[in-house]
Parts: C-alpha cells; structure tokens; sequence
C-alpha cells in the first residue's frame, strides 16, 4: 500500500527509489502500482521524475 498523500508519496517514493529501486518501471512492477497514476499525482504537487537523478523533483 502506497501512501495516499502527495507530500507523504513523495517522501515514499524517493526513499524507495533511493535505496531499493533502479527506476521508476523496477518500483511500480515491484509494487504492483501504475506509473502513469504516480506520475500525475505528483504532478499536482509539481514535482516530476528525473530518470538521470532517478527520483522526484
């Protein structure tokens, strides 16, 4: 379970991609969460993944 809040995913997904995660496509497969739906969530809060810095900003 991924958390609901944009600001807590943020944080949530960071770490995740920080510490677990090769990339964005290695988190969702793993987590069974679709990418497309992340990405717009946080694009509500303007923050977009950055393939090169593998994570949010």
């Amino acid at each position: 379970m991924i958390p609901q809040d944009p600001v807590m995913l943020l944080s949530f997904l960071n770490l995740k991609l920080r510490d677990y995660y090769g990339s964005l496509d290695a988190l969702c497969a793993d987590l069974d969460v679709d990418r497309q739906e992340i990405e717009e969530r946080l694009s509500a809060i303007d923050y977009h993944y950055d393939t090169s810095r593998n994570q949010f900003v």
